[in-house]
């Protein structure tokens, strides 16, 4: 059975960006202390407590899952944006974006009984249509250990590079393991599924997820965290929910109101309440403007 590497907490990005392109996940233990951890189950365990089994195999018979979290948990906000995990997504998905964004917060509760999950690729979210490029970064936080016998992500390290018709075998499969306040990170190209639970005791992770700006996201962020309590959060955690234009033409909009009562083609911010001033794309639009002269050298 393989294992997958386990990092200090105070591992640069680099080296986290280079156990995803080669293994497509890595453990960074010991990240949250025990109090933080209290802190951010304090807040989420009512909603968790709340939220019905899965309904198929897929999504787990024994297991639940909770979102919206940005908008409910002041905790959960500084887990997407610890400085660690953003800056291995400048690392690993910025090369193929102007800018990410987050695409999916839920919390993962396998409850005692439930068998393991389909082995499965998170980029299938888009479908399979996408080829030659690596759509997103994904992190799970380990609000309790994680044991093989109580559900521990199954891992199938190397795999992103596998074809698609590819199979693991058992011995190809590794679990991991890690102790609470750790953080499993991991390539939307790994092949993986949640373990089986065999312990009186529930398994819970945080998913936390981000993927390229011009892809549409799997949590639908402007409704899980509409304008009026995205406005009052940090800009930078704004953006990532997708206020904030994907690069020079993706994302403005013209707001619906009468004739003449406001502007045309304004960025998201806008629905903030943000004053837009003129040339508001042009940052974005010298970036594009530079790729496309540096590619048309090659």
């Amino acid at each position: 059975m393989p294992s997958l590497s386990h990092l200090p907490s105070d591992t640069p990005p680099e080296a986290i960006v280079e156990a995803l392109k080669t293994d497509g996940a890595v453990i960074i233990d010991r990240v949250l202390s025990a109090g933080q951890i209290d802190v951010v189950r304090a807040e989420i365990d009512p909603y968790v407590e709340a939220t019905a089994n899965g309904g198929d195999q897929f999504t787990g018979v024994q297991t639940t899952r909770t979102g919206a979290l940005v908008a409910r948990s002041p905790a959960c906000r500084e887990l997407i944006m610890h400085p660690t995990i953003l800056s291995a997504c400048d690392g690993f998905l910025l090369p193929a974006c102007d800018r990410y964004q987050l695409h999916l917060t839920q919390v993962i509760r396998i409850r005692p009984g439930q068998p393991k999950q389909p082995l499965h690729r998170d980029r299938l979210a888009w479908g399979g249509f996408l080829h030659g490029v690596e759509p997103q970064l994904n992190t799970i936080w380990a609000m309790t250990d994680f044991t093989e016998a109580n559900g521990a992500t199954q891992v199938v390290p190397g795999s992103p590079s596998w074809p698609d018709d590819r199979r693991a075998l058992p011995d190809e499969i590794g679990y991991a393991e890690m102790e609470r306040g750790s953080v499993l990170v991991y390539s939307g190209s790994v092949i993986h599924a949640g373990g089986e639970n065999r312990t009186a005791e529930d398994r819970i992770g945080i998913n936390l997820t981000y993927c390229l700006g011009w892809l549409r996201q799997e949590e639908n962020q402007y409704l899980s965290c509409p304008p009026q309590i995205a406005r009052t959060l940090d800009p930078r955690l704004q953006a990532l929910l997708g206020y904030a234009m994907g690069s020079y033409a993706l994302g403005y909009f013209s707001p619906p109101l009468g004739p003449g009562e406001g502007p045309e083609g304004v960025p998201p911010q806008f629905a903030l309440g943000e004053t837009v001033a003129p040339g508001w794309g042009e940052d974005l639009y010298a970036a594009v403007s530079a790729r496309i002269r540096e590619a048309s050298k090659v």
